[in-house]
């Protein structure tokens, strides 16, 4: 693993890498209040086969924020995203995406479809508005005083509140949780701010990812986890719109919670593995 921070639009990113240039390349992109460590436990066992890139989107851990919450809404998101890939001379890549970074996924895939090989979303990007939140302004206002709240008088506490958040601890776990904190003000706090949040719920309302499936290409895997049960009608409904509208594949991983990738890692290595290798071994 490879860790370097670059300049873009005079802000500073956070960048992670894995693997060698030679090789296909992932471009990943994480979920809201996360960082480029998410892949980690991924990225480790693609690593040979696979050169993998990852970075600190805007206001996320090493990354500096956007100055407006208009930067924050999705075709500007986009406009970022596909300038900071052609300055890292990123092109012809597989997207691996999760929560919010599939939302973004899909979007750059209707303005930018020529770049990508393929995509699979680790449950994210069919999450309509219309059906999984309530307001906009009762979603910000949670997410504000959550990230601006979550704070700690010590790493170890702080640790010991984020390993109740997950079904399985490992070594790796270890260093992307500590990736999820920062020391300010005396006290380990989240690494987003809590004006990011907002700014990003807002995008993801007014740039909603059901308006674009029609204009996806085929084919699309959609990872659908399965905790907690409470969500599943809501899940369904959302995942099969998906399957239907943007003609999208998907595949249920049981006993997974949102945070798929970390609750069951060896799935979505073995998923890249079969589509992805074969392919590039054709090439």
């Amino acid at each position: 693993m490879r860790r370097s921070m670059i300049t873009y639009k005079e802000k500073n990113v956070q960048l992670t890498e894995w693997g060698e240039g030679y090789n296909p390349t992932i471009v990943c992109l994480h979920g809201l209040g996360s960082t480029s460590l998410s892949f980690l436990e991924v990225a480790e066992k693609l690593q040979k086969n696979f050169h993998i890139i990852a970075f600190d989107a805007p206001g996320h851990g090493k990354s500096e924020p956007f100055n407006t919450s208009i930067d924050y809404e999705m075709p500007r998101l986009v406009d970022w995203l596909n300038g900071l890939l052609e300055q890292l001379n990123v092109s012809d890549f597989y997207f691996l995406t999760h929560s919010w970074g599939s939302f973004l996924a899909l979007h750059y895939l209707v303005r930018y479809p020529e770049h990508i090989l393929d995509t699979i979303l680790i449950d994210g990007g069919y999450q309509t508005k219309r059906i999984w939140s309530s307001s906009l302004e009762e979603e910000m206002d949670h997410y504000e005083k959550d990230f601006d709240e979550y704070t700690f008088d010590s790493w170890n506490d702080f640790f010991l509140a984020e390993k109740e958040n997950y079904l399985m601890w490992s070594p790796l776990k270890d260093i992307a949780v500590k990736d999820l904190g920062v020391e300010r003000e005396g006290k380990v706090r989240w690494h987003a701010k809590g004006e990011t949040a907002r700014h990003i719920i807002r995008g993801m309302h007014l740039n909603e990812t059901e308006d674009i499936y029609h204009l996806l290409p085929p084919d699309i895997t959609l990872l659908v986890a399965t905790l907690p049960e409470r969500l599943s009608e809501k899940r369904w409904q959302t995942a099969e719109t998906f399957r239907v509208k943007a003609k999208g594949k998907l595949k249920i991983v049981p006993n997974t919670t949102h945070l798929l990738h970390w609750d069951n890692p060896d799935v979505v290595v073995n998923l890249v593995l079969s589509k992805w290798l074969k392919k590039s071994e054709v090439k």
